[in-house]
């Protein structure tokens, strides 16, 4: 707090001296030189909302956010035997550094895990969150990708195996208060991560379905298995 307080000393300093400099001038070039503005000043010291796109060129300029997950589109497999079952295509994407929290980037990308790309499209223009429209784009991208690169004859023949997020970079701000004080603010960034399957998705994505019967007889199994502490 007392380096931010520091900081904003300087820009109060720093100000009048830009305009001396400019009263010191030649008389011919007063009148097109304007005076520093303040934005300028302001994005060297602190983050706000309008130099968040300044600071995350400046500062996220190595950051290349994770590469793995691409990787596994260069995998080569070994020949398959004539009676074995055909390998089902599959390709990877991603798109990292979204401007968006990863917590609310959760609920669209479970949300579509298990559907057809189509029924994901389609399910997506009705979805009114903002990360919800990164997510479509990616996934078009990814289409594109497995009819262009990985031979996938037909485009809708392709579901979603695996949608998650990865937290990405998060920038950490000053929010003003009244009195003279300040706030934190964070501004997150999140990773969006897709894997399209060639065939048809299945019923059940996650767990078939029980009824009371089997769920009694799980339960009981579960009591049955038990093991006392401290026992023989």
């Amino acid at each position: 707090m007392h380096k931010v307080i520091r900081q904003m000393s300087q820009l109060r300093l720093q100000a009048p001296q830009g305009a001396a400099l400019l009263r010191s001038g030649e008389a011919s070039r007063s009148t097109a030189i304007s005076p520093v503005s303040p934005p300028a000043l302001q994005s060297k010291s602190l983050h706000t909302a309008a130099s968040a796109g300044m600071l995350c060129a400046k500062w996220n300029k190595y950051n290349y956010g994770p590469r793995k997950w691409l990787e596994y589109n260069k995998t080569v497999h070994p020949p398959q035997e004539t009676d074995e079952e055909p390998r089902k295509a599959y390709v990877c994407h991603m798109r990292n550094n979204i401007k968006y929290s990863p917590d609310k980037m959760w609920y669209i990308a479970a949300f579509v895990r298990g559907m057809s790309v189509d029924e994901a499209l389609k399910q997506l223009n009705f979805v009114l969150k903002k990360g919800a429209t990164d997510v479509k784009e990616t996934i078009l991208e990814a289409q594109q990708m497995a009819v262009e690169r990985h031979n996938v004859e037909y485009k809708s023949n392709l579901w979603i195996a695996e949608s998650f997020v990865g937290k990405g970079r998060v920038f950490k701000g000053v929010r003003r208060h009244a009195r003279g004080r300040f706030g934190k603010v964070e501004y997150k960034h999140c990773h969006y991560f897709v894997r399209l399957e060639e065939g048809e998705p299945p019923q059940h994505y996650y767990q078939e379905p029980q009824t009371p019967e089997q769920q009694y007889e799980s339960w009981m199994q579960q009591m049955r298995s038990r093991k006392i502490i401290n026992s023989l």
